[in-house]
């Protein structure tokens, strides 16, 4: 079991590959899925799903290619799907390129299985209406989106953020994980929940 992080897109965002007996699972494709394309040919593997911890423009500018390419079904949470409606989900500002348009599915919290790999899918608002954690057990690993970052936490200020639901998605979801649990950011260096719970400097005194 063992995890490939690709900087992806114009904004350079981590997409992640847990890979898994001869399966894998991709988290946020945020660019051109080559690279992705290429090491998974390159050991044969199987795509099976693509995660979406949320869809905001950076996070899912290769959705569409890699599914067309894998066949595997895109995933996010339906209470992000109102953000296709603005270019946040869209993209087409600031400069930045419009995304293809994708066909997704939606999961609900509760416990799934990718790729072999048992996995509990946290609703972690706050950053966006519907994003989600991806917690794999096994793999001691938790896809946490722009929930929270190494010393840091997402922006809010964006449509559909909130300041106090993301704390609260922290706190009830993060921070009760084991601490040794590795939290896999949308950018940025990874990180532990009891390193941020004990240093991230938005919840001292937590």
């Amino acid at each position: 079991m063992t995890i490939t992080t690709f900087g992806l897109g114009p904004l350079q965002t981590n997409c992640y590959l847990l890979e898994n007996d001869g399966k894998a699972v991709v988290v946020d494709p945020g660019g051109d899925p080559s690279e992705v394309l290429a090491h998974l040919k390159a050991h044969d593997l199987e795509l099976t799903h693509i995660l979406n911890t949320h869809i905001h423009f950076d996070h899912t500018y290769g959705n569409k290619a890699l599914s067309e390419a894998t066949g595997a079904p895109i995933l996010c949470h339906q209470d992000d799907l109102v953000l296709l409606e603005n270019w946040l989900g869209r993209g087409g500002d600031m400069g930045l390129p419009p995304v293809d348009e994708y066909q997704v599915q939606t999961i609900e919290p509760g416990s799934a299985n990718f790729a072999g790999m048992e996995c509990t899918v946290f609703l972690t608002p706050g950053h966006s209406p519907g994003s989600l954690t991806y917690y794999f057990p096994e793999a001691g690993a938790a896809f946490v989106g722009d929930l929270i970052f190494y010393r840091s936490i997402g922006r809010t200020d964006f449509p559909g953020g909130d300041l106090e639901v993301l704390t609260r998605s922290v706190r009830e979801h993060i921070f009760t994980l084991p601490p040794e649990t590795r939290l896999l950011s949308g950018h940025g260096p990874e990180t532990t929940a009891g390193d941020e719970m004990n240093h991230n400097p938005y919840f001292q005194g937590y």
